[in-house]
């Protein structure tokens, strides 16, 4: 039986900028993503899982996330729960210009579980950037959040954004799952396994 995963539970920018500030997370709702989040801290706490708790910092001139602002602070559901370390960035990954992956390496993990928000910004970034490092990765999708755009290149809702991305990350960068079924095999001691591009367009195209 292969031992089991040496995890640390990354949550990004659950900050009220998401909640009560100018950019409110749309899908899923935070009814069901902000419960989520508690759900596997207090999870990760008893299981003598390290939790890392990121925050985005940007100029106090910024119109989001100014340093100090109401906007900036973490959320309740984050600031009344215990953490083992705060990692403060400027850029989308939590690896970039920050001390996360010589913390994580002196403790030995191999593992990353990431939630918070977005979606398709800090947590796809973290994603792909433990990935390409060599961590495992898994990703709880209802523990997180996206936001829909509308740009020169086109529209896309909340939801389709956070589906799309959900079903990229399994594919080849994370084990994407929901926070009960992590928990689960968290308390089991058991690590989860990503898809493959391969299998994916197989299944796909109707050939697997």
């Amino acid at each position: 039986m292969p031992p089991a995963p040496r995890r640390a539970l990354i949550v990004i920018d659950v900050q009220n900028e998401y909640v009560s500030g100018r950019l409110p997370i749309e899908y899923p709702p935070l009814s069901e993503s902000l419960p989520a989040i508690a759900a596997a801290m207090d999870a990760a706490s008893a299981a003598g899982v390290p939790v890392v708790v990121v925050q985005q910092d940007a100029p106090g001139d910024s119109p989001i996330f100014a340093v100090g602002s109401a906007g900036w602070q973490l959320h309740e559901v984050v600031a009344s729960r215990p953490y083992d370390h705060l990692v403060r960035k400027t850029l989308p990954s939590a690896f970039a210009g920050t001390d996360l992956a010589d913390w994580l390496a002196e403790r030995e993990v191999d593992t990353l579980t990431v939630c918070g928000f977005m979606t398709h910004n800090c947590d796809a970034s973290t994603i792909l950037h433990a990935m390409h490092a060599g961590w495992s990765v898994e990703w709880l999708s209802d523990a997180s959040g996206a936001l829909p755009y509308a740009t020169q290149a086109g529209r896309a809702t909340a939801e389709e954004i956070h589906r799309v991305f959900a079903v990229v990350f399994h594919t080849r960068f994370a084990a994407v799952t929901r926070t009960a079924d992590w928990i689960a095999a968290l308390q089991a001691g058991q690590a989860l396994t990503r898809g493959s591009i391969l299998s994916a367009n197989l299944r796909a195209r109707g050939l697997a």
